[in-house]
């Protein structure tokens, strides 16, 4: 028996999320059946943590404990097989007996695309957020920093757990303009809060867009007063990386 990691990518259109739900479709309950078909038996795989309904992933973390007699390779192509078209094992290696994705995780980092236009774009529309009217881009690239650092968010997100904390500390936080007009924010921190990334770049383009000053932004930072109401679109999102200290 050993322990394996993996990193998945999926197009979380078609999932109620990446958490195992009663009669619903979930990244995990897609991998777990994957897993069975190769003789896994456990109750359940082991996730570094959840996104929502809609969200997408490129660096998603998962681990299971398995009876493999060939190579990792193999297992590999193996889970692959198995898998639906829209969820994927990106890499795949033993790890430590001890390993958990989640409470061994050391940042983790998500990506939201968005554009401005008036008109929408079949083509982007499923995985990038389209909203108008246009925002002032120096300020959109300027305010990002006054989330960097430890702050307490709970303005922006709510706990993950009943008597969790709302104070994170962000490493990174910026936005940058593609070649194609299409506009990137990268959000990297210790842990994120339920629906965090999403309150964070709603609340950045209001301001840019001039729907909020920003100086309403910093205070409820300050004091944890109260932001205007509204979150960007799931389809935006992407979890990008879970990064980790070594293990051997």
């Amino acid at each position: 028996m050993a322990r394996y990691q993996v990193i998945l990518a999926y197009d979380g259109t078609g999932y109620t999320g990446s958490q195992r739900q009663a009669n619903s479709r979930t990244v995990q309950g897609e991998l777990e059946k994957s897993l069975r078909k190769l003789g896994w038996s456990d109750r359940a795989v082991l996730m570094a943590g959840r996104t929502d309904t809609g969200v997408h992933a490129t660096g998603q973390v998962a681990a299971f404990d398995l009876e493999w007699t060939h190579s990792a390779d193999k297992l590999l192509w193996a889970l692959n097989k198995h898998l639906p078209s829209d969820l994927v094992v990106r890499s795949l290696q033993p790890i430590s007996a001890d390993f958990h994705p989640r409470f061994d995780a050391t940042s983790r980092e998500y990506r939201y695309r968005v554009f401005f236009e008036p008109i929408r774009d079949p083509l982007r529309d499923k995985f990038v957020w389209r909203t108008w009217p246009a925002v002032d881009e120096e300020a959109l690239i300027r305010n990002a920093s006054i989330f960097l650092g430890k702050h307490d968010f709970a303005a922006i997100g709510s706990r993950t757990t009943p008597k969790g904390t709302t104070v994170r500390t962000v490493t990174k936080a910026e936005w940058k303009k593609m070649p194609d007009g299409e506009w990137q924010f990268e959000v990297r921190a210790d842990a994120f809060l339920y629906r965090m990334v999403r309150r964070l770049v709603f609340v950045q383009v209001s301001v840019a867009q001039g729907k909020c000053p920003v100086e309403k932004v910093q205070h409820a930072l300050e004091k944890q007063g109260v932001l205007l109401a509204g979150l960007a679109p799931a389809h935006g999102l992407t979890l990008v990386e879970v990064t980790y200290g070594s293990h051997d």
